[in-house]
């Protein structure tokens, strides 16, 4: 007979933040790394690449913290 075992919960949610978040938190984490990236792309990379390619990244982080995290 097969061994049948109720599948355990994860307590954090299933994210890959290390603490317990919902949308809002996650939301607010996006915002603040989308800053965090402009500063340091001013700061480092602006002479060479544009800043909307700073945009995009920052986009696509904030969608993956949103939708995953």
């Amino acid at each position: 007979m097969a061994d049948v075992r109720p599948k355990e919960k994860r307590r954090d949610g299933g994210g890959f933040l290390p603490i317990r978040t919902n949308l809002f938190d996650r939301i607010f984490i996006g915002a603040v790394v989308f800053v965090a990236i402009h500063l340091f792309w001013m700061r480092f990379l602006e002479a060479q690449l544009s800043l909307y390619i700073a945009t995009a990244l920052s986009l696509v982080v904030g969608w993956v913290i949103v939708r995953r995290g």
